[in-house]
């Protein structure tokens, strides 16, 4: 009988004996086995949203976005070091949860950016305590922060609903504090995936198309041990070490992700936490039978491998959007004018949003953005600002997360 690890209301996931099958087939060949269908004044606002749709089922698990934490004085004064920073920030991630009745186990996704790469390993210290057991899936970056004295930043996402901890048995388990998958109802979670062998979690090195597949391959063995496949992603995250290297990523990536009905997504440059690795992705799943893609009246889906957004009948997972205009303003409202228009497409308003996420080529512009963003956006909707350069000149890019209320 296989043991099962229980922590608090988590369990590992079950999957079939084909859908492990087609997992292992994925390790071996990293190829797609899917189904064909389909400032600091504006940082200070609230930062927590809790989500309810009713009624509240397995399929559409309460969410609680919080985002843009960090902490850089305490009673004592300033805190200077990034093992003084990270347990303020994690302190106050629990302070947050503990508002809505939370604690860290009810976390399952967690990113954390650093101002400098080379505190990883000493952030990790101080987060392992605190996530001892069963972690949260997690991506961790080098970004250029809003806050100027900061060196860590982190955004979150918890629930109250049961979960389950994907550990797929033919994927190495992490050295690191983070779990591969974290299922809550019918929504999972993915770990930034990068290019590692699933049997040694060795880097597995070779170019950028090379190691897309390879974390595709991981990816698809994730979403098979939570009885899920390529066709269930919903949107990803996509950070690159170099942004030129976004057309040859997108080679690979149109592998595996169904062409009809593609995931929401954003790719922009992120530093990785290793120089192996070219590429990390982030993603999450949701099974619907109502999933579809949004289109603004007169749209189709364009040449990138990538919807404006899934509508899954709970919610609308929207892409990371870009317009041009002639300063970082302009094309924020360019953005929101876009944005704006898929929300409407699916029946829904900013009133809808629930999380936010906005990457800047010049963090700079960062207030200039919020500033914008509180002109439509109801008070409190957690955003997460960072310095992550895009693909191309543009300066601005936002993304979207709405639920069907």
């Amino acid at each position: 009988m296989k043991t099962l690890t229980v922590h608090r209301r988590r369990r590992r996931a079950t999957a079939s004996r084909d859908l492990r099958a087609r997992a292992a087939a994925q390790a071996e060949r990293a190829r797609p086995v899917g189904r064909s269908r389909g400032l600091r004044a504006a940082l200070a606002l609230p930062a927590l949203l809790l989500f309810l749709p009713a009624p509240a089922s397995p399929q559409a698990p309460e969410l609680v976005f919080i985002s843009n934490i960090t902490a850089t004085s305490g009673g004592s004064g300033p805190l200077t070091t990034i093992e003084e920073q990270t347990k303020a920030v994690l302190d106050a991630l629990g302070e947050r949860l503990g508002t809505r009745g939370l604690g860290y186990g009810d976390v399952v996704a967690m990113n954390v950016f650093l101002r400098d790469s080379r505190h990883f390993q000493a952030m990790n210290g101080v987060y392992r305590g605190y996530f001892a057991e069963n972690p949260p899936t997690r991506a961790t970056l080098e970004a250029d922060l809003p806050e100027r004295d900061a060196l860590v930043q982190i955004s979150a996402v918890a629930t109250p609903a049961e979960t389950e901890v994907i550990s797929p048995p033919g994927l190495q388990s992490p050295s690191l504090p983070y779990s591969w998958g974290i299922r809550a109802g019918e929504v999972l979670f993915i770990a930034g995936a990068t290019s590692r062998d699933p049997e040694t979690y060795q880097p597995v090195g070779g170019d950028v198309q090379t190691q897309t597949r390879r974390v595709f391959g991981n990816i698809g063995m994730v979403l098979a041990e939570a009885g899920m496949d390529y066709g269930d992603l919903v949107a990803c995250k996509v950070f690159l070490d170099d942004v030129r290297l976004w057309g040859d990523m997108n080679t690979a990536y149109r592998e595996f992700v169904t062409a009809e009905d593609p995931p929401a997504r954003a790719a922009v440059r992120g530093g990785l936490m290793n120089p192996d690795f070219l590429v990390e992705i982030q993603c999450v799943a949701e099974r619907s039978d109502e999933r579809r893609v949004v289109l603004r009246e007169g749209q189709r889906l364009g040449r990138s491998p990538l919807s404006p957004a899934i509508a899954t009948g709970e919610r609308v997972w929207l892409s990371g959007m870009l317009a041009r205009g002639e300063d970082a303003e302009a094309e924020a409202r360019a953005t929101l004018a876009r944005l704006g228009a898929t929300l409407e497409a699916a029946g829904l308003g900013f009133g809808d949003v629930v999380d936010v996420w906005v990457y800047l080529t010049d963090v700079r512009d960062a207030e200039t953005v919020l500033g914008v963003l509180a002109e439509v956006l109801p008070e409190g909707v957690p955003t997460t600002v960072a310095g992550l350069p895009l693909v191309g000149r543009l300066g601005v890019e936002i993304q979207m997360t709405a639920v069907v209320r």
